[in-house]
């Protein structure tokens, strides 16, 4: 008998039915809302990425608060019965990700926001991504 560990094995349940795309992007915007996200972006990665739809892009001003947002956007996605499939980053809570499927969440301080310019990255050759308030993909 090996000492190797089982490999462990994660079940993931989708509620039945699960929530719209629309309606999780709305839970992901309030739960960034609630605890005062700054830069807010949403970026529609529809046709560009089989990961997800879309991608939310906040920042907070410490690592405490990158790591809040996320913790928040977690439990605002289990009030939809939505487990998060995924989670990294919350040891150092410079970047956190919070992956839900069609909406992926960055969580990130400003300096780790602007040395890797995701929202450049997924917007080449299209509008500049929606900033919280504005009218082009508010939900």
């Amino acid at each position: 008998m090996s000492n190797q560990p089982e490999p462990q094995t994660i079940k993931v349940q989708l509620p039945n039915p699960p929530p719209s795309v629309e309606q999780l992007l709305a839970c992901v915007m309030d739960a960034t809302a609630e605890l005062k996200a700054h830069d807010v972006v949403s970026i529609d990665v529809r046709g560009k990425s089989s990961v997800a739809d879309y991608f939310v892009i906040a920042s907070g001003t410490s690592s405490r608060h990158v790591k809040s947002i996320a913790e928040e956007v977690v439990r605002f996605a289990k009030k939809l019965d939505m487990m998060p499939l995924g989670m990294e980053g919350e040891r150092e809570a410079e970047w956190v990700l919070v992956d839900l499927g069609d909406v992926v969440v960055h969580v990130m301080l400003p300096r780790m926001r602007e040395l890797y310019a995701l929202e450049r990255l997924w917007t080449v050759g299209d509008q500049p991504p929606s900033r919280d308030g504005d009218d082009e993909e508010t939900i």
